[in-house]
């Protein structure tokens, strides 16, 4: 770009980027002028990803790996050093029983399909999480991206909405955009929607930047744009128009504003989510995922329970079953469940053996992973894993298998070839099947 002429005026107190510091906070996911560069992007790519079952996805991660016996994959008649210290209680799939501390989903497990017999190899945090994330093995030599970074860059924007979301910041180096673009990044909204002063970063005006004055700004702009327009001729100009303009009219948008506007919800709704972080993070993504968002994640509690792991689940569960089963509710009455896949992951289970000092340790052989609506059946356990919750003992379902389905689901062929740097076509999914006995069969 060529400088602008000595004594400009506009070339010594302003700057391009400095138009656009509307609550920017660099380090936390995706800025809305990123995501709005994106969406410039976006709109002239030719998409041939073929029409999916589901619109969008959620995604509930629950950090630190959740022990699958006291969850989703009790097992009563074990011996007690195995079985654990819950007593198991019924659900609506016939036969099939949850820990006690998910009463509230267990009376909508008729909605959901439980994978009982998810399984990879790797035993750390980081590493598990890693393959939970991106449905790859850790590589040295390669930085993956994200589900939803992918789910970004091949479904693009919908309703003037970022299109892969974190709830309320990128939990994860491991949720980020990899090998892509940082374009393609999550949009990270930087506050916790549970507190009472919840605000959106990039979508609220400073204190004092009044309605006026954001105009002015905007004016402003166009001044500057018009004449580096006329310095340089440049083509490339057009589409930097065109970007800022559009993040003028989403930062003033009431619509786009409103998808992250929880007091909107009716206050009953929300107290039935749960007035704590994982059932406001719920509520929101139903809010975001209904307006149009394609991928949203969040993630809820702290599951690394080596130790008394009776006390550490009786706290930390029933909020979480809480908010999970009214959200699947919540979806289904709104007709929104069908075309919206929930995935519950976890980035691996824990030891059969309760340890000495009352907790369970990292397993990753076996595991459970919860999924409602997307397309995939109601009321299905898929998989079983053996009496002591070791191994997988039916249908054993790797990481590879659970991304490709993910991506069946929303039209997105997992074999498809991306580019890495240097040019190097990289499959979306390395050697992953489509799970078909989840999926609920056509009418």
């Amino acid at each position: 770009m060529k400088k602008p002429c000595p004594g400009n005026p506009l070339a010594s107190d302003y700057s391009r980027r400095g138009f656009l510091q509307v609550g920017l906070l660099g380090g936390l996911g995706l800025t809305l002028p990123q995501f709005l560069k994106m969406e410039a992007q976006g709109a002239q790519k030719d998409y041939k990803t073929r029409e999916g079952v589901a619109k969008s996805v959620i995604q509930i991660f629950l950090p630190g790996g959740m022990a699958h016996q006291e969850s989703w994959d009790p097992k009563p008649y074990a011996p007690s050093e195995y079985r654990g210290p819950f007593s198991p209680i019924n659900t609506t799939i016939k036969g099939e029983k949850f820990s006690q501390y998910l009463k509230a989903t267990a009376k909508v497990a008729d909605k959901m399909t439980i994978i009982r017999s998810m399984a990879h190899g790797e035993a750390a945090h980081e590493r598990g999480t890693h393959n939970m994330f991106t449905g790859y093995k850790p590589s040295p030599a390669l930085e993956y991206p994200s589900m939803g970074a992918v789910v970004a860059h091949e479904l693009g924007v919908r309703n003037s909405l970022p299109p892969y979301v974190c709830v309320p910041n990128v939990p994860n180096e491991f949720a980020n955009s990899g090998y892509l673009s940082s374009a393609y990044g999550p949009f990270a909204i930087g506050a916790d929607p549970s507190r009472a002063d919840f605000k959106v970063r990039d979508l609220n005006l400073p204190g004092e930047v009044d309605d006026k004055r954001f105009s002015r700004r905007r004016s402003l702009l166009e001044t500057v744009d018009n004449h580096f327009r006329e310095l340089e001729k440049s083509d490339a100009l057009d589409s930097m128009d065109a970007f800022y303009q559009h993040a003028y009219s989403l930062i003033s948008s009431q619509e786009a504003r409103e998808a992250f506007n929880l007091k909107a919800e009716p206050e009953p709704l929300r107290q039935k989510y749960g007035m704590n972080q994982p059932g406001q993070r719920m509520l929101l993504a139903r809010r975001l995922v209904e307006a149009g968002t394609r991928f949203v994640s969040l993630t809820a509690g702290g599951w690394d329970h080596h130790d008394n792991i009776k006390n550490a689940m009786s706290t930390t569960l029933p909020p979480v079953d809480q908010a999970l089963a009214t959200l699947i509710s919540d979806l289904d009455e709104r007709g929104l469940l069908d075309s919206t896949l929930v995935m519950v992951t976890s980035e691996f289970g824990r030891t059969p053996k309760i340890n000495a000092t009352g907790g369970r340790d990292h397993w990753p052989r076996v595991f459970s992973v919860a999924l409602a609506g997307g397309g995939t059946h109601r009321g299905m356990i898929y998989g079983s894993s053996d009496a002591l919750g070791a191994e997988p003992e039916e249908d054993r379902v790797e990481i590879e298998d659970l991304a490709t389905t993910v991506y069946n689901q929303l039209g997105i062929t997992g074999d498809k070839e991306l580019m890495s740097p240097g040019d190097r076509p990289i499959e979306i999914v390395d050697g992953g099947n489509v799970i078909d006995g989840i999926l609920a069969k056509k009418a």
